[in-house]
């Protein structure tokens, strides 16, 4: 399908490069695009004049659809309509982000959080289609859709369903989590702009292990992750297991930011960011072979964003240095200091610098405790010393003929409840 792609700015040039991919990841081909540079025009976005050359460039180009990299409002988008040959849709760059979305949903959870943007995106819709209609316009076409005079309220009660049904989720999501470090795993999140590598990332981390062993334990484990020079190829979450020189980690990718997201639609997205927000070390990635202003830009809305709820330490991750040279790379590292101080170098395409990223996250996860239990020799001994194994990074174990002795290195929490394992063992003398 062909579309025409239009974008204003107030000053400077327009830059059309995001919505052009943005597009193509939604499976369209862009026949023209229209730009201009001026203040926004209440009634039609563009000027007058300028809606005028779009029209013309979609009966010029057979193009069925007009995308803004803009955000339109409602009278906006009927105005625009009305300028455009019949049966021409209008959408702006969010209602193709949600389309994109949609078209990547697959879990539950996912479907949900695409539902619930797409009903905040409709609601004002709604009210603009009433106001409209009272004024006997009958918006019944250009993305508008037909009046419906019950339909507010019918969105209003949506959004409180799906949001309850998310919380739901959510809670299940976070005794997973529990169970996980109750089991001993570290959790590190991946988190950064759509594209910017993440998939590919956490393929190279985890690529020597398979996650079927704990496909019981933890049955949102998924075996894969996908990575395509394409955006939001990640829309839910991935979570794999890695393993360390020290610990075991699980490592989760997550939906990638995008630039100049509105309020409502990371609202909707929330949930996914949990992941990021309760992990126990933040992975920060991005692109090292953009501009050196973009990165800045993306690493300020990125910790904007995860400072609002992140408690946990963020390593900032230059990746795709095989784009990019020693000497543009070190330019870089020394422009955005302030922003991320010591970052680590990666090339997850080519393997680069992974096992420096593998040290770096097992010095930034939190502490272990150092731990030296002896254990009285019972029939239940043996699997205790099992439990540890698989809770812990076991160091050393003595048999004697009476006692058991094990030393680890574990999660608090871990070393925790070995110990009171430890002490419900009761010699046999003792039980005699």
């Amino acid at each position: 399908m062909k579309v025409v792609v239009a974008k204003r700015v107030d000053e400077g040039a327009a830059d059309t490069e995001e919505i052009r991919e943005l597009a193509r990841a939604a499976g369209y081909e862009v026949a023209a695009e229209v730009t201009q540079t001026r203040t926004e025009d209440p009634a039609f976005h563009v000027g007058k004049g300028k809606a005028g050359e779009i029209a013309a460039a979609v009966d010029r180009t057979g193009a069925t659809k007009v995308v803004f990299d803009n955000r339109l409002g409602p009278y906006q988008t009927f105005n625009l309509g009305r300028k455009l040959p019949a049966d021409t849709e209008v959408v702006d760059r969010f209602t193709l982000i949600l389309e994109i979305f949609g078209q990547r949903a697959r879990t539950r959870k996912a479907q949900l959080q695409v539902e619930l943007a797409e009903l905040r995106y409709e609601l004002p819709r709604a009210e603009a289609k009433t106001s409209l209609a009272k004024r006997d316009e009958r918006p019944g076409f250009m993305g508008l859709g037909e009046y419906d005079e019950s339909r507010e309220e019918d969105i209003k009660k949506q959004i409180s369903n799906i949001r309850d049904e998310l919380a739901t989720i959510e809670e299940t999501e976070q005794h997973r989590r529990e169970q996980r470090r109750e089991s001993g795993f570290d959790l590190v999140a991946l988190a950064g702009y759509t594209n910017a590598g993440k998939s590919t990332l956490l393929r190279r981390l985890a690529e020597d292990v398979a996650v079927d062993e704990n496909e019981a334990l933890h049955p949102d484990l998924d075996a894969t992750a996908e990575s395509e020079d394409r955006l939001f190829t990640t829309l839910g979450t991935t979570t794999r297991r890695a393993e360390l020189d020290r610990r075991d980690v699980l490592v989760t990718d997550t939906v990638g930011f995008i630039s100049d997201l509105p309020h409502w639609l990371v609202e909707s997205f929330k949930s996914t960011l949990d992941s990021v927000y309760r992990a126990d070390l933040v992975l920060l990635v991005v692109d090292v072979s953009d501009p050196v202003e973009d990165i800045r830009d993306k690493l300020v809305t990125a910790h904007d964003t995860l400072y609002e709820r992140n408690e946990a330490p963020i390593v900032t991750v230059l990746n795709k240095t095989d784009r990019v040279d020693d000497e543009e790379l070190a330019e870089k590292r020394a422009a955005l200091s302030a922003l991320a101080p010591d970052p680590v170098a990666v090339s997850a395409m080519e393997g680069d610098g992974v096992d420096a990223l593998r040290e770096r996250i097992d010095r930034a996860l939190p502490d272990r405790e150092r731990e030296r239990l002896v254990l009285p020799m019972t029939d239940d001994t043996m699997s205790v010393v099992s439990w540890i194994h698989d809770h812990a990074t076991v160091e050393d174990v003595t048999y004697a003929d009476e006692e058991v002795v094990v030393d680890f290195e574990a999660r608090p929490r871990v070393v925790e409840q070995s110990r009171s394992k430890a002490g419900e063992l009761v010699p046999e003398a003792e039980s005699a």
